[in-house]
This record gives C-alpha cells, sequence and structure tokens, in this order.
C-alpha cells in the first residue's frame, strides 16, 4: 500500500498542480488532504498562482483518489463546490496493527492528542512544520509541512507512506526525512 499526504494547499493552484504531479508521479492509491485547501487565512500572504476555483476543478477532476479532512480554513461552502468529503474533522485508519488519527491539527494536536496508546500515529498539517516525532506519551507524531506556504525556514513538501516508511519529500521528490515504523 502506498499513500500520499498533503495538507495546506491554501488555493495555490501552482502548489495544487504540483501535487497531484507528485501522486502520479508516486503512484500512490490515495491522495490524503491534511485541510486548508482553498482558502489562504488572514494570517498568510497569498500563495503563489492563488486561484481557488482552478484548485477546485483541478481537485474534483481527481475526487475518486481522494480523501480529506476539513482544516480550520474550510467552510460549508467549500464543501458545495468540492466534490469529495471535505469537512470531516478527523478519519482514523488502522494499519498494521497501529491507529493512524488523520486530522488538520487545529483542535487535536500535540497539546491536544486524542486518545492514542502507545505506537498509535498522530498525523496532522496546520503548523506548516514538517515533523516526525515520537511523544513522550508513546504515540507517534507526523506532520508533513504545508504544500504552499511552508513555515519555519521548512521547503515546500508532501508525504508518502510505503512499507512501514514515511518519507517527507519536497515539491520535486527529494527526500527531506523519513520515519520507519
Amino acid at each position: 500500500m502506498k499513500l500520499m499526504f498533503a495538507s495546506d494547499i491554501h488555493g495555490s493552484l501552482y502548489y495544487a498542480e504540483k501535487t497531484v504531479e507528485a501522486y502520479k508521479a508516486e503512484k500512490a492509491e490515495k491522495l490524503i488532504l491534511l485541510g486548508d485547501l482553498l482558502y489562504h487565512g488572514p494570517r498568510n500572504d497569498l500563495p503563489k498562482d492563488y486561484n481557488p476555483k482552478g484548485v477546485i476543478a483541478l481537485l474534483n477532476g481527481i475526487k475518486q483518489e481522494i480523501l480529506a479532512v476539513r482544516g480550520n480554513c474550510e467552510a460549508e461552502v467549500d464543501q458545495m463546490v468540492l466534490e469529495f468529503p471535505v469537512m470531516a474533522e478527523y478519519c482514523t485508519m488502522f494499519v498494521e496493527g497501529r491507529m493512524w488519527f488523520i486530522t488538520h491539527g487545529h483542535n487535536f494536536n500535540t497539546s491536544n492528542p486524542p486518545m492514542l496508546k502507545k505506537g498509535d500515529l498522530l498525523i496532522h498539517g496546520h503548523t506548516h512544520i514538517q515533523a516526525m516525532e515520537e511523544q513522550p506519551e508513546g504515540y507517534i507524531y507526523i506532520n508533513p509541512g504545508s504544500v504552499s506556504i511552508p513555515k519555519n525556514g521548512n521547503k515546500n513538501s508532501y508525504m508518502v507512506y510505503e512499507n512501514g516508511k514515511f518519507s517527507i519529500k519536497d515539491i520535486e521528490g527529494n527526500i527531506i526525512m523519513e520515519y520507519k515504523l
């Protein structure tokens, strides 16, 4: 199984296109979007090629490939134009004996984690900062960073899971960091 994760597109058609290109090049089975797809938000500058309508058309074109959770910038109007569900606060997956709690990160995060046991994963975006960290409580926190507006000197990035390993990659596909389960 190969999955690709991306977060915080924030309406950038340029980086949405780069994300879809990476998804196709990676040959992943699903693209998991961690929220903040269309709107740039009041705290962010406009990202490169800000074009929410273009992002809508691009993502709707691959709607059967996408699993998504709601970011803090998603609103009901976004669901009205996107043809795949985007309003779920979180989703859970059970992979190789571990629970993956997948969310945007504005509600559930390392300061307010969901109920997780040792070895489970908390996967979220929101901070725009890449992370792969074992937490003192025993769960693993993973953040792919932001596709369009990285922070703290991070590169524009996405993440791939395959064969028990998470790899955060820059938008060109170069590995930034890895975590083996």
